[in-house]
């Protein structure tokens, strides 16, 4: 497979991201606006506080997929992070062309709906400052302009060198360790345990019923957890990897957990969710929850700063973001998987500027969608190709590598790889059928359109032994 003639050409990414800058990504990334609008969607996941079983069931998932994460970026570490993975953990010559293939395939969907995600937050919170950015879930024309400046900002920050927008990024995690500080605070001096603990009648009762709406809570819990591994897709840039991205990737996402909890606690133990559950049917506190709280603690003005700072931290995420995503069709494009354009380097800031304005793009227009449904597609899109797909790589390079240097390898090994396939495989099992249905037709299609490319272009399986070398 002949590399982009540009990418070879072009000067090489820079390792100059070292630990602090790194887990602070993750974080920001994980925290962004998610916990700020998806505690009314967790609370009706399941009716009541013990929606909170789902972020704990996200929790025993997400743990042991941090290890995969880790022992794979640690041996691997490169640009495109999973991409890369595939590539070499199925065969680089033969089904990890395949592999890799459908994880862009279904990237092209699913990284733009994670970023847009953030825009929508940010247009729902400012709905409590300017209102009119949406209407039943979905951004007005006035929303819309909001997200296509910020969706501009954001590419515009990220398009310079890596050492300055390590900088940038240290200083976008404080003020997203402000703003939950600021909630955990509040939370904690007017704690009211009747609001944060009112179960309703039989909050327990196994049947079909609880385990679609556990499921339906695991996959909100599972979004707000994305980002822990956002480091990995960044491993040319990174300072000492095999020791940076394992401690990045588990300390990120140990540390956001405890602070989901005491976010979640501290919200439920101010305001009922009796008083927004169904989530649809009560937009007005919904939309901006996290100012709501504040008003009824502090006052008007107090909300509206506390608005400003949670677009402060949905802009931390989107900006963490975007700044991994965009490396993942660079790397394809430098294998020649994948537009040969989206492999150019920029002459003077050393960053891939092609593919950072073309997933920027995407990732606005992703924004006109509501936001269950952006939730519900990005994640199924990824279950099968990514999660499960990465954790079958580690297996087969065990198996056929065992020569790789890993400086980091999985405790338990392979007890976590069985614990987090279960459970992606679960989540996706409890997916609405319609989001199945297109998730397992997008594979299809990425299916039928590798093997067609592969054939005009005489890729494997259909070039001869000769060509496989290339």
């Amino acid at each position: 497979m002949s590399p982009d003639p540009h990418a070879t050409t072009s000067p090489p990414l820079e390792r100059r991201l070292t630990l602090f800058p790194a887990t602070a990504l993750n974080m920001a990334n994980m925290i962004g606006v998610g916990p700020f609008i998806t505690i009314p969607l967790l609370m009706s996941a399941l009716g009541g506080p013990q929606s909170l079983l789902g972020w704990l069931v996200a929790l025993i998932i997400t743990l042991p997929d941090a290890l995969v994460w880790s022992e794979l970026g640690a041996a691997l570490p490169g640009s495109g992070g999973t991409y890369r993975w595939l590539l070499e953990g199925f065969g680089p010559k033969s089904w990890g062309r395949l592999m890799a293939f459908l994880f862009i395939w279904q990237f092209i969907i699913s990284g733009p709906m994670e970023i847009a995600s953030g825009y929508i937050g940010v247009a729902q919170y400012l709905d409590y400052l300017s209102p009119g950015m949406s209407v039943a879930g979905k951004l007005t024309l006035k929303g819309g302009l909001v997200v296509v400046v910020l969706g501009l900002l954001n590419i515009a920050l990220l398009y310079r060198r890596i050492s300055g927008i390590s900088k940038l990024m240290i200083a976008l995690w404080v003020g997203v360790m402000i703003t939950v500080g600021i909630v955990l605070v509040g939370g904690a001096l007017n704690f009211d345990p009747r609001k944060a603990f009112d179960f309703p009648a039989n909050p327990w009762a196994f049947s079909s019923g609880f385990l679609l709406g556990l499921g339906a809570a695991t996959r909100i819990g599972l979004y707000d957890f994305l980002g822990y591994y956002d480091v990995c897709y960044l491993g040319d840039e990174v300072k000492n990897p095999g020791r940076t991205i394992p401690r990045a990737v588990i300390t990120s996402l140990v540390a956001v957990a405890l602070i989901y909890v005491g976010v979640n606690l501290s919200i439920n133990g101010v305001i009922s969710w009796r008083e927004f559950v169904p989530a649809e049917s009560h937009p007005e506190i919904v939309n901006f929850i996290g100012s709501i709280f504040i008003e009824r603690l502090y006052g008007r003005t107090a909300a509206s700063i506390f608005t400003l700072l949670v677009v402060w931290t949905a802009l931390g995420s989107v900006f963490a973001l975007l700044l991994g995503y965009s490396r993942i069709p660079f790397a394809a494009a430098k294998d020649g998987t994948f537009f040969r354009i989206f492999g150019r380097v920029h002459p003077h800031g050393h960053f891939p500027h092609v593919a950072l304005v073309v997933i920027g793009v995407l990732s606005i227009a992703a924004s006109f969608v509501s936001l269950p449904v952006v939730i519900d597609t990005l994640l199924a899109a990824r279950f099968l190709i990514q999660f499960i797909g990465q954790i079958v790589a580690l297996v087969l390079l065990r198996r056929n590598r065992p020569e790789l240097a890993r400086p980091y390898k999985m405790w338990l090994y392979p007890l976590p790889l069985l614990v987090a396939g279960t459970g992606w495989l679960w989540v996706f099992a409890t997916t609405p059928p319609q989001v199945i249905a297109f998730a397992l037709g997008a594979l299809a299609l990425g299916v039928a359109g590798y093997f067609a490319w592969a054939k005009v272009a005489q890729k494997w399986p259909f070039a001869g032994a000769e060509k496989q070398t290339g």
